[in-house]
């Protein structure tokens, strides 16, 4: 049987998920009574929930005698660890393109690294359905990204086809008349366009994990296509080490795929997918051989970090209410672990404090773990994320994001202003009848906690979207923070509607009546610059002519709800997240009130010396 290894790769929410459902039910890998869900290769709880790709999945599929394997791949600059390891496990990709959004930020980067694996492009027109499809542009558009990344003369001739994957309906002409059902145009494109991997099954063995998996049964498994040679279960193989060892192990199971099945297999030849199992700590990059024959394949080179932010054990009075995984020797491991199956986040140990620096690609990567980690049932906090700086010959750099913003035309003065603030560099800008388009150069930290703000702004209209794009020296000013301060507990106690509707016109309020709070915790934002201590504990005084019941009457304001990217967004340097399986909450870094108040004084004489 022939074989293709294809990656489908695009910018979020073009469509990549959804069509490879469709490529699933065009090759008649499901069964014609099989009830399967929408967008079934989302199966993680949080990609279902958000309407996103988190982490890269592999299926397979058999047409026309010919298995293609298809890896689906994140499409948020924040998994873009993601699709830079399967890079080397496909000689092709399908490069999804909305036919309204065209280009944007993660499709220059997904082809850009699918240019310097020197893989083959076919291009998907997708959404041509939609009554503002504009694919003739979009072509134009994909042609001018295809110049400006260098790719050579003879790819500017890419194979091209139109799709509405929602619909499962493509055709390879541009009339959307003559779409029909079914994705057999592009299953015959990928077998026709798509080079066969090498394969030399006599070659000595070469298998690079470059996607882990784990399962209670088998412990770690480590995916990736075999280079070259064969392999078989039960065998001894050498596994070359990322450090440079090499460490013996039997083959337990070995596993092949079809469809959304892993299926056990005796045997995997070169060019193959496959999955194995009986190493317990084997990792991404590592090359497994036959014993005698150790040749280790080029290491996979991953983009380094760009955000870290500050994991600690929780220091609150409410530490262990909630999670039942608390200590610093739970957290740890659980970090540790998370190291070994994502490349692209680094953890280290602060000395001398139970805390954590975790450096990932950008605040949603961050905010994914965290949401993960406390819906395992740990409890912990972190701090205000930062972007990581380099010294480049000398020079502190700071990294920068091309970013691509889309709002209604009335909003557009509004953040430019935004932009501006934060020491964005326009670099063009157009406009239709209602929208406009404008391109950014930014700092990275000027979009840390800058989302909320920009939908306020725009009413819920805008889109933002960005993607690292360089290195470059760090200006000396700052970029704007939180403006304005917020009121923090000075009492332990549970909230009442009485001291809550005594301090509403001192801002917005996070919480409702009733609620647990401890000294130090905070309760809202203010309407002023400065952070104001506040009693939100104290019940009305029962006397012979008032009674406590009377605060049934109080009619108060709905509290503001914060998500945790919110909240991450939200807090300032001498603020912390805490985090646990059921509550999310602000807290301030001191909490005692007459500590915190000595602190801010110093700190705010120490601004008017400078």
């Amino acid at each position: 049987m022939d074989i293709r290894n294809v990656a489908i790769i695009a910018h979020v929410d073009h469509g990549k998920t959804t069509l490879v459902d469709k490529l699933l039910r065009s090759s008649h890998t499901f069964r014609d009574n099989q009830v399967v869900e929408e967008r079934v290769m989302d199966s993680n709880a949080i990609e279902r929930e958000r309407g996103i790709t988190i982490l890269a999945k592999n299926t397979a599929i058999s047409y026309k005698n010919t298995k293609i394997n298809i890896l689906d791949t994140p499409g948020h600059a924040d998994f873009s660890g993601e699709v830079e390891r399967i890079m080397k496990m496909v000689d092709g990709v399908v490069l999804v393109v909305d036919a309204y959004e065209g280009t944007m930020p993660q499709t220059r980067f997904v082809l850009k690294k699918a240019f310097e694996a020197h893989l083959k492009p076919i291009v998907v027109i997708n959404k041509v359905d939609k009554p503002s499809a504009r694919p003739l542009e979009v072509i134009d558009e994909v042609l001018e990204l295809f110049i400006d990344l260098g790719c050579d003369e003879d790819e500017l001739d890419f194979p091209i086809c139109y799709a509405s994957a929602v619909n499962n309906t493509c055709s390879l002409d541009i009339d959307i008349n003559t779409q029909k059902e079914g994705m057999e145009p592009l299953l015959d494109m990928i077998i026709k366009y798509i080079p066969a991997p090498e394969m030399d099954k006599d070659a000595p063995l070469q298998l690079q994990p470059a996607l882990l998996d784990y399962t209670d049964f088998v412990g770690r498994i480590g995916i990736g296509r075999i280079k070259r040679g064969t392999i078989k279960s039960g065998d001894v193989v050498s596994c070359c080490r990322l450090d440079g060892s090499i460490k013996q192990f039997r083959v337990q199971k070995l596993f092949g795929f079809l469809g959304l099945d892993r299926i056990e297999i005796k045997e995997g030849y070169a060019g193959d997918i496959v999955a194995v199992s009986g190493l317990g700590d084997i990792s991404v990059g590592e090359t497994i051989c036959n014993v005698g024959k150790e040749e280790p394949l080029e290491k996979i080179h991953i983009s380094e970090p760009t955000v870290q932010m500050t994991f600690g054990t929780n220091s609150s009075p409410f530490c262990g209410r909630d999670g039942k995984l608390v200590t610093a020797s739970k957290i740890e491991d659980r970090l540790f672990r998370e190291v070994q199956k994502d490349v692209s986040l680094r953890v280290e140990r602060v000395q001398l404090a139970e805390e954590w620096t975790v450096s990932g690609r950008g605040e949603l990567h961050l905010g994914i773990l965290i949401e993960n980690m406390r819906r395992e049932g740990y409890e912990f906090q972190v701090s205000r994320p930062h972007v990581i700086m380099k010294e480049i010959d000398g020079v502190i750099c700071e990294p920068y994001e091309y970013c691509v913003i889309d709002v209604p035309n009335d909003c557009a003065g509004s953040v430019i202003e935004m932009m501006g603030n934060r020491h964005g560099q326009l670099e063009t800008m157009s406009n239709t009848e209602t929208q406009t388009r404008i391109i950014y150069n930014i700092p990275s930290r000027g979009l840390i906690g800058f989302n909320t703000d920009f939908m306020t702004a725009t009413k819920g209209y805008g889109i933002i979207n960005h993607s690292f794009s360089e290195y470059r020296p760090m200006e000396t000013v700052n970029v704007a923070e939180r403006t304005t301060g917020v009121l923090v507990s000075m009492a332990q106690g549970q909230s009442t509607a009485y001291s809550i509707g005594a301090l509403e016109d001192r801002g917005s309020m996070f919480i409702a009546p009733g609620e647990d709070i401890y000294e130090g915790m905070i309760v809202g934002e203010a309407n002023k610059d400065l952070d104001l201590a506040v009693n939100v504990v104290k019940a009305k005084q029962q006397t012979n002519t008032r009674s406590s019941n009377k605060d049934q009457t109080v009619v108060l304001k709905k509290p503001r709800i914060l998500t945790l990217e919110n909240c991450l967004e939200f807090i300032n340097e001498d603020e912390l997240v805490e985090v646990t399986p059921n509550h999310i909450r602000l807290r301030k870094k001191i909490l005692d009130t007459v500590e915190r108040k000595k602190y801010d004084a110093k700190r705010r004489a120490e601004k008017e010396e400078e």
